[in-house]
């Protein structure tokens, strides 16, 4: 059969018609201000030539108020899937430039589209923000279309990796699709997400605020707790996002993707007992420690501005890639309090779904005190750690570094928990609670009767130290694997990854634990 060349041509100049193309000189605005279009957004995260788009050509046939006759390009969102590096990644990116974004139910139709095509062949998606949300016209369609793309989100949850990059506003219930992924990045200058904007909140409660207070990156990334990433422009998220991904497994039936044929580093790091603080009373800098650690001192920090007495991230150590969870004792001296905990509960729940090893650096002084973070629920908070931890069955090792005392001692992975391995450094004191306030229940009446208070003190905690909270006792318990020079820590842990990546474990037959949220 021939096609006849006019024909053809009609084809192409359709195509051209439903290829929504801004002119010069709105790209050229758009990219003065550090952004993308929509197919160029496309177009930078894929291989060229890999991209597939799906439901090119589909759009709303609904007679809606304000509507008839007009062209929606692509319906307002390009679907589709491609390869980043040689794997297959699943995308939508919905287009501002098309009626501002907005969702209605045949663009809900594509996105839900592509992520089932996802579920269906096992391959992360990555979905591109850029909504002025609900296609009011649509009314009750358009809530359902936010519904449907609610409910495949969750159903993805846990099977393949879900990442949303919010390039431009994400306002009202388009908020809670982001919020259902995995990790969300957003753009530092451009992006902003919330629920209800600073008229309504006036309208309502009487008080004036801004945009920037309640939805930019910038708080997000480090109040709120909403966004993992932050990016400087476009560019600089798709890169995060490409980096982001070479971390993580195609879905939870994988592995990460290891690189096993890279020796394991067996060398002894001078370097590392340098960072060890002369005294107890000075704090050590944790992300010094992971970058001595990790290899090539290269670590995705996730949440980096949020919750700065915790670090979460994705690092590899001899090609094995782990997820690492550390205290960092120079913010409110590593103690864990409501965000801290949060954070590191989240980011264990993912590791676990994909099967990523866990690596825990202790240094903590206990849970935080205060009215605020009691009334504020730092139990209830605390015991997401604690869920986390003990519910995970991806390999677990444990380094305790200097403090682990109390209910903080088990929240940071300790073998009760579940840590396959548990190493501790000759500086580490694993106790019920820290030498100083021990001494002063335990040794309460000698105290008061030494006629040297400060000296009888000092003599009574270095007892308390050597006693009862020496790592080597705790080895003698076995309630460490052993005990290792802070060199060795690079070593120990490397090797101990290797042997544990045929880890399995069985758990109980149930729907899901109760996790307290």
């Amino acid at each position: 059969m021939t096609i006849k060349p006019e024909l053809i041509e009609t084809l192409r100049e359709k195509r051209k018609q439903t290829i929504d193309q801004l002119p010069p000189e709105k790209l050229k605005a758009l990219h003065d201000k550090g952004l993308l279009s929509a197919r160029e957004r496309i177009g930078g995260l894929f291989e060229e030539g890999t991209f597939q788009e799906i439901g090119l050509h589909a759009t709303h046939h609904a007679v809606h108020f304000g509507m008839t006759g007009r062209k929606l390009p692509a319906d307002g969102v390009i679907t589709g899937s491609g390869y980043i590096g040689n794997r297959q990644t699943a995308a939508f990116c919905q287009d501002f430039s098309v009626m501002a974004g907005a969702l209605g139910k045949m663009q809900a139709r594509k996105i839900t589209r592509v992520m089932r095509y996802a579920l269906k062949v096992g391959i992360p998606v990555v979905a591109f923000k850029d909504s002025g949300g609900a296609r009011i016209q649509e009314g009750v369609d358009a809530l359902s279309g936010y519904g449907d793309v609610f409910y495949a989100n969750v159903l993805l949850s846990g099977v393949v990796p879900q990442i949303a990059v919010v390039m431009g506003p994400c306002a009202g219930g388009a908020a809670y699709s982001p919020a259902l992924m995995d990790f969300v990045i957003m753009t530092r200058k451009n992006a902003h997400m919330f629920l209800t904007g600073p008229e309504v909140i006036k309208a309502v409660t009487g008080r004036a605020t801004t945009m920037d207070e309640i939805g930019s990156a910038e708080m997000h990334a480090s109040v709120s707790g909403n966004a993992h990433f932050l990016a400087d422009d476009d560019r600089h998220a798709l890169a995060i996002v490409k980096n982001l991904l070479s971390y993580l497994p195609q879905n939870n039936t994988e592995d990460p993707p290891h690189d096993l044929a890279m020796p394991i580093d067996s060398a002894i790091d001078p370097g590392m007992e340098e960072l060890v603080p002369a005294t107890s009373s000075e704090p050590l800098d944790m992300s010094a420690v992971i970058r001595r650690l990790v290899d090539d001192g290269e670590l995705l920090e996730v949440h980096r501005g949020f919750a700065r007495n915790a670090i979460v991230g994705f690092a590899r150590l001899s090609g094995v890639v782990a997820g690492i969870v550390a205290n960092q004792p120079m913010v409110m001296a590593g103690a864990l309090d409501i965000d801290a905990s949060d954070k590191i509960a989240r980011f264990v729940r993912l590791c676990n779904v994909f099967n990523i090893p866990i690596v825990t650096l202790v240094d903590v002084p206990g849970f935080l005190p205060g009215i605020e973070q009691e009334r504020g629920g730092i139990i209830r908070h605390g015991a997401k750690m604690l869920h986390a931890f003990a519910s995970c069955t991806s390999p677990k090792i444990t380094v305790i570094l200097r403090k682990s005392y109390g209910g903080s001692y088990l929240a940071m992975c300790s073998q009760e928990l579940g840590a396959d391995m548990v190493f501790a450094w000759p500086t580490a004191e694993i106790a019920v609670m820290g030498a100083e306030a021990a001494v002063k229940i335990l040794y309460r009446k000698e105290l008061e009767n030494a006629e040297d208070r400060e000296a009888a003190a000092k003599a009574f905690t270095e007892s308390y130290r050597q006693e009862f909270a020496s790592p080597y006792e705790a080895a003698a318990n076995f309630y460490i694997s052993n005990v290792i020079e802070p060199g060795e820590t690079r070593a120990t842990v490397a090797i101990a990854l290797r042997k544990l990546l045929s880890k399995r474990e069985l758990r109980p037959s149930k729907k899901h634990g109760n996790m307290p949220l």
